[in-house]
């Protein structure tokens, strides 16, 4: 029997008449990354919502490490989606010493972290001064603070300059090896072939693809021929 972290059952969101999700099943292998692929707006961000209860399903269940969803699974949920929300005029510590204490956590944890995304040498250095690069790792590092079994990444590598995508990329595989499972969103066709176990393509609020990455295959071929299959 395949134990699964996530599985979405026919989840659906409708915002008036438009269907944004659209009978959506989705199954996610524990400590394996699985790459959410698919064209701005096909619905992505949406779905990865409706996951950190951001956004509530209009039909389906949510089921996470076996339990269907509820206030109490978010525990085991790290996420960063769109921007990571900071302190401009706090430092990498200060920003995470908020949120430690909104989780009762203990402040040793912060330091873990920091180690973790490669931010521990910052200092006093205000957020407001950081590269884009390091705001992405100090929203993951945000997101890992409660030792999540779920690590959610909605388009990590945005903006981000190939150097800066390739310490992102490497830091997100050693989280899979550390048995955090991790959805990754993204329209990257290459960042996915080189991070994802898994992958699912989404158009026009549609699951039209699910399976295993097989290196030999042509990914971009594979998606232009999906999401053009209509």
């Amino acid at each position: 029997m395949e134990e699964y972290m996530l599985e979405t059952r026919h989840i659906s969101k409708a915002f008036g008449k438009q269907l944004a999700v659209d009978d959506v099943s989705i199954k996610v292998k524990k400590h394996t990354i699985y790459g959410l692929l698919g064209p701005n707006g096909a619905g992505k961000s949406t779905l990865l919502k409706m996951l950190t209860g951001l956004l509530r399903p209009t039909k389906g269940e949510i089921v996470i490490n076996g339990h269907p969803w509820s206030r109490k699974v978010l525990k085991d949920i790290g996420a960063l989606i769109e921007s990571p929300a900071l302190y401009g005029n706090l430092t990498a510590y200060e920003n995470l010493l908020v949120h430690a204490k909104l989780l009762h956590l203990p402040d040793s944890r912060i330091q873990e972290v920091l180690n973790i995304v490669g931010l521990e040498n910052t200092g006093k250095k205000k957020a407001s001064q950081f590269s884009l690069g390091m705001k992405q790792r100090l929203g993951i590092a945000k997101a890992l603070l409660d030792h999540p079994k779920l690590l959610i990444l909605d388009e990590p590598t945005n903006g981000l300059d190939p150097l800066g995508i390739q310490d992102l990329r490497k830091l997100i595989k050693s989280f899979a090896e550390n048995g955090i499972t991790v959805i990754l969103s993204s329209h990257i066709l290459s960042e996915v072939k080189q991070l994802a176990d898994y992958i699912g393509i989404i158009q026009n609020g549609k699951l039209r693809y699910e399976g295993k990455i097989d290196e030999s295959q042509d990914l971009e071929k594979l998606f232009i021929d999906v999401v053009n299959k209509q």
